[in-house]
């Protein structure tokens, strides 16, 4: 591979098996050279987190894609800890595109932080890499046991048209990734909007009475949502939500202002 060549590096949390890995393979082989680096099994719900249990054994194994052998690594690890070999041991050189997906169900809302998807993608942005976090809404029972009768048509295309511009405009400052949700039953067609993340929980747990078997549904509780949302977007609207992410957290206030009201009382 010539150095200027465009490399994106393509995970995700679902695991090196599924289909919606093939199906984000498919969307960004017309962009440039695509290097899959997933996790060996699901690591769904594991965020940014670094397992301590964590082998880190990278295997090679190949794979047919759309009539296209592909050769994939799959590497024993959280997606964070995928990312981090597949940026500095699978791959001889920063890629110019991170892209986690495409995700079976959506990572809306103030539940970012627990998404493998989002914490992938939050990995290869804290090096300075442009990256893109892609899930497509399904229902429920499809998140870890993968259904073979998702359609990702549409996410294909707006996972090709977002990849496409990142790899083309340079974002803001404080633009570090993009978080892409596509609503079930989208098509090429459907409207897409930038949002904001939602304070609001998008999924609640579940059963806990039985720590056992938590579990979780979505929020009965989105009539409020905040009108310019990725959660409004989603539910309310059906179209497709694209929210900027900034990897700084710190709350947007003067930290002079809050400074002297921390210290009122010394």
């Amino acid at each position: 591979m010539h150095n200027n060549e465009t490399l994106i590096i393509l995970t995700n949390d679902d695991g090196v098996s599924s289909l919606g890995l093939a199906a984000a393979a498919t969307a960004l082989s017309p962009l440039g050279k695509v290097l899959v680096a997933a996790p060996r099994e699901q690591q769904s719900g594991a965020g940014r987190s670094m397992l301590a249990s964590a082998d880190g054994n990278i295997e090679r194994i190949s794979k047919i894609i759309d009539g296209v052998d592909w050769d994939l690594y799959s590497i024993g690890g959280s997606p964070a800890q995928v990312v981090q070999r597949g940026l500095f041991v699978v791959s001889d050189r920063l890629p110019d595109l991170v892209v986690s997906g495409i995700n079976y169900g959506e990572n809306l809302g103030a539940d970012l932080t627990i998404s493998g998807t989002v914490g992938a993608a939050w990995e290869a942005a804290s090096y300075g890499v442009p990256a893109l976090a892609v899930s497509l809404q399904t229902e429920v029972n499809s998140h870890i046991n993968h259904r073979l009768d998702v359609d990702f048509s549409a996410s294909i295309h707006f996972t090709r048209i977002f990849a496409k511009r990142l790899l083309t405009i340079d974002c803001p400052n404080d633009v570090d990734l993009l978080n892409l949700n596509v609503p079930m039953n989208a098509n090429a067609n459907t409207t897409w909007r930038i949002t904001r993340q939602s304070r609001k929980q998008y999924f609640v747990p579940t059963n806990l009475s039985n720590p056992e078997l938590i579990q979780y549904k979505k929020s009965d509780d989105h009539e409020e949502t905040e009108s310019d949302s990725d959660i409004h977007a989603i539910i309310k609207e059906n179209i497709v939500s694209v929210t900027p992410i900034s990897i700084d957290s710190t709350a947007r206030v003067s930290l002079v202002d809050f400074e002297e009201r921390m210290r009122r009382l010394d």
